[in-house]
């Protein structure tokens, strides 16, 4: 059975080619707007690896992780961060909210896919 993995971006295309690389992969694929959206597709299926951009409108990503792992159901659920920001602090914040990785856009799909790999979730 394949792994889900939600992609929570505001960039359309930053979506698609999220989704294409992990299709070609084998993954199912949720796909979110922003972190209110993202929040709403966690509707208790499994999920096996959240991705998701920081600066959003709405909810950001790092608002929206802090209320992901309030959720028991996906607590431990693996979170990674895509984003343009590569300021200590923010990737700091990242952290401390429970992200698990952090890759700077733009991302390289074979890189994307190792840290996949490691993240995803039994």
């Amino acid at each position: 059975m394949a792994k889900t993995i939600l992609i929570v971006d505001d960039s359309s295309s930053v979506r698609i080619v999220l989704a294409t690389t992990l299709k070609s992969a084998g993954y199912n694929v949720i796909d979110a707007v922003d972190g209110e959206d993202g929040l709403s597709k966690l509707t208790g299926e499994k999920i096996h690896l959240i991705i998701s951009d920081v600066n959003m409108p709405k909810m950001d990503g790092i608002t929206m992780v802090k209320k992901i792992k309030a959720l028991p159901k996906y607590k431990f659920t693996p979170i990674c961060m895509l984003t343009t920001e590569s300021e200590e602090s923010k990737m700091k914040a990242g952290k401390m909210a429970g992200a698990k990785a952090w890759i700077v856009k733009p991302f390289q799909p074979a890189v994307l896919l190792s840290a996949v790999e490691k993240l995803v979730l039994p």
